[in-house]
């Protein structure tokens, strides 16, 4: 991973280091490599392999395919990105925005082309870059496709796809996970976790929040950052452009979310039903490029819960997030997002 640089004191925005990074080469005589979240979407483990099996068969083109649960998915990705760079191929990630991260993780350290099977409920990463929500229409385009820069950001060591957040967020996804395997997976019960999270948050982040020469103390229930212009368009979140570029591209987005009422809380939840969360009263957005944020912790504690892309973890304070110069290489249809046979990308 690349360290974002020096900032431009008064936005938090990386100077522009000049630079060139190659696109990786793409031999199409090469096997794909399919890393293969087990325990990803709705379809079992058979009926994944058998979509990209077919797909392969039909378009005459050769693919290992590696099958692993949660716990193995960033060594086996790591080992499939050093393999894709041996033999001029490509790492192709098989599940959720989860999985996703960790497979862009291993590709972007690598410096390898990924590509991307989406088995997630929500697919806001494969969305955002045309990638065909059904599986068979997403293998088919691999065939054909271009690895193709797209922006990637970081919360400390850890690249993430889509977004990144501290608070009430984190714990929000948890509850999702456990309503998930309860209920069964679905975009319904993905929103009743969410507002039974919302309803009881209670504990409040206090953080300095800096931004080049700007320092802010505040108080909130979750500090939410997005990389993925869709999603904040489908919350109706998405901030002003006082910056250079948009979310996920060439910059990011901070949602904050003031302590409120119980009441104030549902009318929150109505408005971001109807993608209107920006009208809420309690909500603040804004644009950045790099951002660190020190969270107060209590005596003892050296470390705060942090979600990036559907996971969760633990990281010791400060917490950086930045736009990282180095882009991942995603494989992507031809003539979409600018030419797909330019050699080289300066930045």
């Amino acid at each position: 991973m690349e360290d974002a640089g020096q900032e431009d004191s008064r936005h938090g925005k990386p100077k522009c280091r000049k630079s060139v990074l190659p696109v990786p080469r793409l031999d199409r005589a090469a096997a794909l490599l399919f890393v293969i979240n087990a325990s990803a979407g709705a379809q079992d483990v058979d009926a994944k392999r058998a979509v990209i099996e077919s797909t392969l068969a039909a378009g005459g083109r050769k693919g290992k395919l590696l099958t692993c649960g949660p716990r193995d998915l960033p060594q086996v990705a790591a080992e499939a990105a050093a393999t894709a760079v041996a033999s001029n191929s490509a790492v192709v990630a098989v599940g959720g925005d989860g999985s996703l991260n960790s497979v862009a993780q291993a590709a972007h350290a690598a410096g390898c082309a990924m590509g991307v099977i989406p088995y997630g409920t929500f697919n806001y990463f494969a969305r955002t870059h045309g990638i065909p929500t059904e599986p068979a229409a997403a293998a088919r385009l691999l065939l054909e496709a271009r690895p193709m820069p797209v922006q990637v950001a970081a919360i400390n060591d850890r690249v993430f796809l889509v977004n990144a957040s501290l608070g009430v967020y984190p714990e929000l996804l948890l509850d999702r996970e456990a309503y998930k395997a309860r209920f069964g997976r679905s975009r319904w019960v993905a929103f009743v976790a969410a507002c039974a999270t919302l309803l009881r948050a209670q504990r409040r982040l206090r953080l300095r929040i800096e931004i080049g020469a700007t320092v802010r103390d505040v108080q909130t229930l979750t500090l939410f950052v997005g990389n993925n212009r869709l999603q904040l368009q489908q919350f109706g979140v998405e901030p002003e452009d006082t910056l250079a570029g948009t979310p996920g591209d060439g910059s990011m987005a901070a949602l904050m979310l003031r302590p409120i009422s119980t009441l104030s809380m549902i009318g929150l939840m109505l408005h971001g039903a109807m993608g209107r969360l920006g009208e809420a009263a309690g909500v603040e957005s804004f644009e950045f490029h790099r951002m660190v944020v020190k969270p107060r912790l209590a005596p003892g504690r050296k470390k705060v819960v942090v979600a990036f892309d559907g996971e969760v973890a633990h990281m010791r304070s400060p917490i950086d997030i930045r736009v990282l110069d180095k882009p991942l290489y995603l494989l992507q249809a031809t003539g979409r997002g600018g030419a797909a046979d330019t050699p080289v990308i300066a930045i």
